[in-house]
């Protein structure tokens, strides 16, 4: 590897993208995935990857486009080789968690292959908690001469979710939840979602920590019929998931869920906050802590971060 003030870095996951640059090192970014677009500087950088479906698609679609791919053993993401092969970074940030959501080290070793003596080193996350996230930035920082930087982040990070805790960790009286991370087919959310429902003062009703989010069938929320639901599909904002649910609020068992009943439906931006595993993961900790506590928890992120349907 070089001299850090001449490492190159191409980064292809957006929650990669902001570790980087919360660890003061965004100096070294050389390239970036489609969707890396915050801090919002980075949007200036070189595109090295780009989806193979339309994802301006209904949800349906997206699902019938991506099911598609995968039955025929295709990738999802398109890695711009030549882009790489120009920008010739010494270090490519990528992850080994889920195919669907962000170019994969397997898509990017293969095409990689294809090109002679072009051998960056490959530096793979994977968090599926909170704590794999913790894991995540030390590596990083390792990697790019940061360990003070990635001790200073991380303390501020913690300290962010003690405040929550405090507060939540004595209530005796939690309100159900449900979180939604694809509308149409319906998905439950996993990874760390449950472990933020339950840091926020919830009581997660579907989804497994730790787990890949799994298909939830209508009958199976109507049977948990949460306090609570919250719906965060993956790479939508606030506008493009209000309009998506438009499937599920006409059928005609909808009015009957307690959520609905209670007006406790509400809408979060998972695109930038709860579908990336970076520093942002606490800025959802406080959206979850805001929405089930608002008085408690008066964070302002209501009409950024989330909204009421």
């Amino acid at each position: 590897m070089p001299a850090m003030s001449r490492l190159r870095i191409v980064s292809l996951l957006p929650g990669c993208t902001e570790i980087v640059c919360a660890l003061d090192r965004g100096m070294l970014l050389a390239g970036r995935s489609h969707e890396c677009d915050f801090p919002p500087e980075v949007q200036k950088l070189p595109v090295c990857s780009r989806p193979r479906i339309d994802s301006g698609a209904p949800s349906v679609e997206i699902d019938r486009q991506v099911k598609s791919m995968v039955q025929q053993a295709l990738s999802i993401y398109e890695i711009d080789l030549a882009k790489l092969e120009e920008l010739r970074p010494h270090l490519i940030l990528t992850q080994t968690q889920c195919d669907v959501c962000a170019v994969s080290q397997g898509d990017l070793e293969q095409a990689l292959a294809r090109v002679a003596g072009f051998r960056p080193k490959i530096l793979s996350i994977a968090p599926a908690r909170m704590a794999d996230l913790w894991a995540a930035i030390h590596t990083i920082a390792e990697e790019l001469d940061a360990v003070a930087q990635a001790r200073e982040l991380l303390a501020q990070l913690k300290n962010r979710v003690v405040d929550v805790l405090e507060k939540t960790c004595a209530m005796t009286r939690r309100q159900t939840v449900a979180c939604v991370e694809w509308i149409e087919p319906l998905m439950a959310a996993g990874h760390w979602t449950p472990e933020l429902v339950d840091f926020a003062g919830g009581v997660n009703l579907i989804g497994l920590a730790g787990q890949r989010s799994q298909a939830l069938a209508w009958d199976a929320l109507a049977k948990a019929d949460p306090e609570v639901m919250v719906f965060m599909p993956c790479g939508f904002d606030l506008k493009r998931t209000r309009q998506e649910l438009s499937p599920l609020t006409q059928r005609p068992e909808w009015k009957k869920l307690k959520a609905v009943r209670q007006g406790k439906v509400f809408l979060a931006d998972g695109n930038q906050f709860f579908n990336r595993p970076g520093p942002r993961l606490v800025d959802s900790l406080e959206i979850m802590a805001e929405i089930l506590h608002p008085s408690l928890f008066p964070f302002g992120q209501q009409g950024t971060g989330w909204e009421r349907l």
